[in-house]
């Protein structure tokens, strides 16, 4: 049976919860349409969700849709649970990409769109709430094509748009529709073929007018069909989730252009975990999609880097439940228990190929402390959990401060930690005010080495390592020593020690875009004492690397040298003209670089770029220079180097800058003196 696992994406408030519940209604799942004002959705069970009218953590639910399952992820659309959003994309078959036909196209729904488009996610259009005063149709279509893609097809006609008793309907088949097509096309063959018979001409086979128009019409819809299956085109439907209208046609338009796929479950097992969350025993429960083979309670698979478990438990998702079941095969989204310390990311048996997109790091941190500090220990423990079901998170543990950080994509996220904390976990907390995350980036190139045996080097290995700057945001460690020069246990302590060591550079921030090549090698080999026995003193072991390796890496980097560089985001005020003088006044405190404005109509559209730590206190004071009629919107762009004074973040680690603190630091956690 095929498969359909089928994402709902869209900016905040334009209606994707309401549109689950609608299709989960449509379907005969449910009875009754859940409100999400009133708390009662199938997909928002967090009481958090409820009480906010936002979804804040993926959930799933499924259907029959004719002949093919349909596992339906509903996704956060506040951009502050953008993780959420960005570990759904890797799964899904196809998309549904709500716009509200008020609004319109939002941030988000850009930065999803391109998410969507560069992955090649099969998507469709679902412009919602017809039925509300405002509501537009053909301007939106426009503002579709300007803003995200010209392929887009209208699929619908609406009548009495704007009011509560608008409908749509599916176009009828004339001129004016396959014009839309041969457009989203761009197929000259097919344009050939549409002239031909717009103008009379004789067609090489002699057919009839009417056996040709059927014909290029076939060949229309099969090549347009073609063009969605690639995410290169996309159906638009209009419609209400909250009246129903419209839902018909969507349905229809998920059969026709999101068939599903079909795994191969006789393969070699292949998945991966996407969330993960706690029974009520407190076991983790890992939620996986499976892109082949098939898993069975008992069977022993393995996890993340080669971890090998037992599955005691499995779940599928069926008839808008999770019921529990002896095996779970390829196309499948299962709920397998018993697979340990598993996290977010881990692949199930063999690594699948996924979709590569990666959404921006969160760009704030805030420092958590309890309200009454005998809660420490319990804080430490419940934001580690949380941190399990997010990695992003970025918990960080200064022990000399004796701080807890988290990170942040936004202010809402600070109250939803604080309220899960809080309801959850039983832990009253304080936030301080949020700080910008920086990151560092290699400026030149420099190289270190120490030997074994030799001064001042301590340790029983020889490490020599050089800095460059590279492209992108990650680290890359090469090799420039012989692979067989050392025990590859040895190889791979250094590697990881590399990744670690980098989170923290020169000024405390991240180290990003820099290659480390590996330029000297060496070790003991081991050796027994007089009586037999292992002796440490005459043999390197993986700890000799991972504490060697730190001091070589710094003082290489100190070499090559580091700029610090603040994130900046793309920003859009929509606001009355003659509001125009104050708000750029206002940003130019921000230190935000606009763009000339675009004026029109008594309204202005203004662009430009603001540092990341700016946008919140620019959408607190717009309001109050707009008479409440300014609308932000930002998204992460680009990191820039810092302007002024260079900021730092303390370490929270030995320091390898201070070598003689360092040694300390190590000899106290070797003997635990």
């Amino acid at each position: 049976m095929r498969t359909l696992n089928l994402g709902i994406l869209a900016h905040v408030d334009a209606g994707k919860t309401s549109l689950t519940e609608r299709l989960l209604h449509a379907a005969g799942i449910i009875d009754e349409v859940g409100s999400v004002d009133a708390g009662s959705t199938r997909t928002d069970t967090l009481d958090l969700e409820r009480r906010r009218g936002i979804t804040i953590k993926s959930a799933v639910v499924s259907f029959a849709l004719g002949g093919t399952t349909v596992n339906l992820i509903d996704t956060p659309g506040h951009p502050d649970f953008i993780a959420e959003v960005e570990r759904v994309l890797n799964l899904l078959d196809g998309a549904v990409l709500v716009v509200s036909a008020v609004e319109g196209v939002q941030a988000q729904t850009r930065v999803l769109y391109r998410a969507l488009r560069r992955l090649g996610v099969p998507t469709l259009v679902f412009v919602n709430k017809i039925d509300r005063a405002g509501a537009r149709s053909d301007a939106l279509l426009r503002d579709l094509a300007a803003k995200l893609d010209p392929a887009m097809v209208p699929m619908d006609t609406v009548e009495g748009l704007g009011s509560p008793e608008a409908e749509s309907k599916p176009r009828e088949r004339d001129a004016a529709f396959d014009g839309d097509l041969l457009e989203a096309l761009d197929d000259e063959d097919l344009l050939d073929a549409y002239l031909a018979g717009v103008d009379g001409s004789p067609n090489a086979s002699g057919m009839s007018h009417v056996a040709h128009d059927a014909a290029l019409g076939s060949a229309l819809d099969t090549a347009f069909e073609a063009r969605v299956a690639k995410g290169r085109a996309h159906p638009v439907h209009f419609g209400s989730a909250i009246t129903g209208a419209g839902i018909e046609s969507l349905v229809e338009g998920l059969r026709r252009f999101l068939p599903g796929s079909v795994g191969d479950p006789e393969g070699p097992l292949s998945g991966t975990v996407f969330k993960v969350e706690r029974g009520s025993a407190g076991e983790r429960i890992a939620y996986a999609r499976l892109f082949a083979g098939a898993v069975a309670v008992r069977d022993r698979i393995h996890v993340g880097d080669c971890r090998e478990a037992k599955v005691t438990g499995i779940s599928v998702f069926e008839d808008g439940i999770d019921r529990p079941r002896p095996r779970a095969e390829a196309g499948r989204i299962a709920k397998l228990r018993g697979l340990g310390e598993v996290r977010i990311g881990d692949a199930i048996g063999r690594p699948p190929k996924l979709r590569t997109e990666h959404f921006l790091r969160p760009a704030l941190e805030t420092v958590v402390a309890p309200v009454d500090e005998r809660d420490r220990p319990a804080l430490h423990a419940a934001l580690t959990r949380l941190a399990e079901q997010d990695p992003l998170i970025g918990l960080r543990h200064d022990e000399t401060r004796r701080e807890l950080s988290v990170s942040l994509y936004g202010e809402v996220q600070k109250e939803v930690i604080g309220a899960t904390l809080a309801e959850e976990h039983g832990l009253a907390v304080d936030f301080r005010e949020s700080t910008v995350i920086c990151v560092e980036r290699v400026t030149g190139t420099g190289a270190a080495a120490e030997f074994i045996a030799k001064d001042p080097n301590p340790f029983l290995g020889t490490a020599g390592l050089r800095v460059d700057p590279a492209s992108g945001t990650g680290v890359d460690f090469r090799l420039g020593v012989e692979l067989g020069s050392m025990p590859f246990a040895f190889f791979k302590a250094v590697e990881e020690t590399v990744h670690e060591t980098l989170r923290e550079g020169l000024h405390g921030w991240q180290v990003e875009g820099v290659a480390v090549t590996m330029t000297h090698s060496g070790y003991w080999a081991r050796q027994s004492s007089a009586h037999g026995g292992f002796d440490k003193s005459m043999s390197s072991t993986a700890g000799d690397f991972r504490n060697l390796v730190p001091l070589v890496l710094m003082a290489a980097l100190r070499r090559a040298g580091t700029v610090v560089c603040e994130p900046l985001h793309r920003f859009r005020i929509e606001l009355p003209a003659a509001d125009l003088g104050g708000v750029l006044a206002a940003l130019a405190k921000l230190r935000a670089v606009p763009e000339p404005p675009e004026l029109g109509g008594g309204r202005c559209a203004l662009e430009g770029t603001i540092p990341a730590g700016a946008v919140h206190g620019l959408g607190q004071r717009l309001p109050g220079l707009t008479s409440g009629e300014g609308v932000l919107e930002s998204v992460f762009e680009r990191h820039e180097p810092v302007t002024g004074p260079v900021p730092s973040r303390p370490r929270t680690d030995a320091n390898p800058l201070d070598r003689e603190a360092y040694l300390l630091a190590v000899m106290r956690r070797v003997t635990g003196k």
